[in-house]
C-alpha cells in the first residue's frame, strides 16, 4: 500500500511526524452502493499527485506518517489510541462511517473533553439500522450515547426518530437546505462548543456533482469552497485533535473524486499546521 503524499513527504521518524494516517478499509454494513473498502487505497494513490505546497504552506514539513491498514473496529481503536499516546493527530481514511465509532471510543478513553463536528448528508443518529447498532447509519448515535457534544453540517436526509433525538438532546446543526439558501455563516459553531474537536467528514456531505463516488448520494450538498470555508473556520477557532474522511466508494476510471478527497485532507492539514 502506498503512503500518503509519498512523492513529497520528507523522510522523518514516525515519532516526529505530526500527522499519522490510518487506512481503515472496513466495510460491513453498507446499505445502498458498496465499495468503501477501496476508499483508503484510492486516496493514498491520488495523494501521490499532490504538490507539497498547498497554496499557502507545505504541511508535509510537519511530518506525515502512514501506518499499517487496520481491518477491524477493535484494531482501528487500538491504532488511534497509540497515535493519541504519542501526542499526534490521527487521520483516518475510511471505509464506511462505522470506523468513526472506534475513533470516538479511543478519544473518550483518553480522558480529554472534546466535541465532534460531522459533515454528512445523513444524520447517522439511528439506534440501529437493519438490526445492527454498528451500522454506518448509527455512527454518530454513539457520540450522543458517549456524552460527546456533536455539531452536524450539511445534513439533508433524516428519519423521524432522528429528528426527535435532535430535539430531545438539543443537538446543534447547520443543515444542507440552510447552507443552500444562506451560505456558510460567519460564525459556524455554537459559543459553548468544546475547544478540542474531532472532525468526521462523510464525503456524501458534498454535492454529488463533485462527489459522485459514494454509496448514498443526496442532492444539495456542499460545494468545494463551502466545505473549505467550514474547515477553515474549524481549524482557525478550535484545536483539531483528529479527523477522518469516510464513505468514498471509488468509481473505476473516474479519479477526480479520489483526488478531491486527497486534496481536502492535505488542505485541512495545512489549515491545522498554520494555526500552530
Amino acid at each position: 500500500m502506498k503512503t500518503f503524499l509519498e512523492s513529497e513527504v520528507p523522510d522523518m521518524p514516525a515519532e516526529d511526524c505530526l500527522f499519522h494516517v490510518i487506512p481503515a478499509p472496513y466495510e460491513k454494513t453498507v446499505s445502498y452502493g458498496g465499495g468503501t473498502a477501496n476508499g483508503p487505497t484510492a486516496i493514498l494513490e491520488a495523494s501521490y499527485q499532490l504538490e507539497a505546497y498547498d497554496g499557502e504552506s507545505c504541511p508535509c514539513a510537519f511530518g506525515i506518517h502512514t501506518r499499517p491498514a487496520q481491518y477491524s473496529l477493535e484494531f482501528i481503536e487500538r491504532e488511534i489510541a497509540e497515535v493519541l499516546k504519542l501526542g499526534k493527530i490521527p487521520v483516518m481514511l475510511g471505509g464506511e462511517h462505522t470506523v468513526t465509532v472506534s475513533a470516538l471510543r479511543a478519544l473518550k478513553e483518553s480522558g480529554e473533553p472534546f466535541g465532534v463536528i460531522q459533515f454528512d448528508a445523513h444524520a447517522d443518529l439511528r439506534r440501529e439500522y437493519e438490526g445492527d447498532p454498528l451500522s454506518h447509519a448509527c455512527a454518530l448515535r454513539h457520540a450522543v450515547e458517549l456524552g460527546i457534544p456533536l455539531f452536524q453540517i450539511g445534513v439533508r436526509a433524516l428519519s423521524l426518530p432522528e429528528v426527535e433525538l435532535r430535539k430531545e438532546k438539543s443537538i446543534p446543526y447547520l443543515d444542507g437546505y440552510e447552507i443552500g439558501r444562506s451560505g456558510i455563516p460567519d460564525k459556524l459553531l455554537p459559543d459553548d462548543f468544546p475547544e478540542k474537536v474531532y472532525v468526521t467528514f462523510d464525503v456524501d456531505g458534498l454535492d454529488p456533482s463533485i462527489m459522485p463516488a459514494t454509496g448514498t448520494p443526496e442532492p444539495g450538498g456542499l460545494d468545494w469552497f463551502q466545505a473549505m470555508e467550514c474547515l477553515e473556520q474549524i481549524a482557525g477557532h478550535k484545536t483539531v485533535i483528529g479527523f477522518d474522511v469516510v464513505e468514498l466508494a471509488p468509481i473505476e476510471k473516474l479519479h477526480a473524486p479520489d483526488f478531491l478527497v486527497a486534496r481536502m485532507i492535505y488542505n485541512f492539514m495545512g489549515l491545522i499546521t498554520r494555526k500552530q
